[in-house]
């Protein structure tokens, strides 16, 4: 069987032991007040969402390769998907709509009923996909609660988010979900002072440097990178390093409650 892998993806593999260390504690300088709010991405840091646009990103090129296109279709695709960011969002509607937008294009308009039918179909199939919740992750968001105040940090179509939010049955362990439609430093901003908390009490956890990570750390916050074994090359478009700018990187979101407990330690 064919394994089809969407383009434009970068693929981490999830192996080797915790970058926890357990022999020195990372430490909040100085002056600075410990955390008591964390952030959690959703999609690829709580439960699974990429792999299932590989999915249907792959059975799309072989849709539209039938046509035998003058353009290449990851390339192409991918192009569409960016520049409609601005008119759709993030999100399945937003993936479906591009695709459609592409097959016309590249096919000069010969694309079928049938075939668009078909895409349309898969984009509805995405998004009642059941939630796969990712390793350790419930069992986790527990123990991070019973200390923390945690918060549900996501971005996308809202009516999507919310319906997986309430399927993965973390709700009821976080103290309040927000859907973001983009997650720069003033969206953080706005969402921290709602919430009442000041960003050096905040840590964010994601597996998406560029929107999880980075923008907090602009604000003054902190920041946890949590790798998933696939990333839309939108989202691995960034010049972050956890040397330079100052994150932490973690390869199981089980390692969160030591880890950060070690972060709350001053020289």
């Amino acid at each position: 069987m064919t394994q089809h892998l969407r383009p434009n993806t970068t693929y981490v593999p999830r192996h080797g032991t915790s970058t926890v260390n357990t022999t020195a504690s990372p430490a909040i300088p100085s002056g600075r007040r410990p955390i008591t709010t964390i952030g959690l991405d959703a999609d690829d840091t709580l439960w699974e969402s990429e792999v299932h646009f590989v999915d249907v990103e792959g059975r799309f090129r072989e849709l539209i390769a039938r046509y035998d296109p003058s353009d290449d279709i990851q390339t192409h695709l991918f192009a569409v998907e960016r520049h409609n960011l601005q008119f759709f969002g993030y999100g399945v509607k937003s993936f479906t709509l591009s695709m459609i937008e592409t097959a016309i294009q590249l096919t000069d308009g010969q694309v079928s009923g049938d075939d668009v039918a078909s895409i349309v179909r898969w984009g509805k199939e995405m998004m009642h996909h059941p939630v796969a919740l990712l390793p350790d992750v419930r069992q986790t968001v527990e123990t991070l609660a019973g200390t923390y105040r945690c918060l549900i940090i996501t971005k996308g179509d809202l009516l999507h988010q919310e319906a997986k939010v309430a399927q993965s049955g973390l709700a009821e362990l976080v103290h309040g979900v927000d859907v973001l439609t983009e997650k720069d430093a003033p969206s953080y901003a706005r969402t921290l002072d709602r919430h009442g908390v000041a960003p050096d009490e905040f840590l964010m956890v994601g597996n998406s440097v560029k929107s999880d990570v980075l923008p907090v750390l602009e604000l003054g916050g902190h920041g946890i990178h949590i790798p998933h074994g696939v990333t839309w090359e939108y989202e691995a478009d960034h010049n972050g390093n956890p040397d330079t700018h100052g994150y932490h990187v973690l390869t199981a979101f089980s390692d969160l409650p030591e880890f950060i407990a070690k972060l709350q330690v001053n020289d």
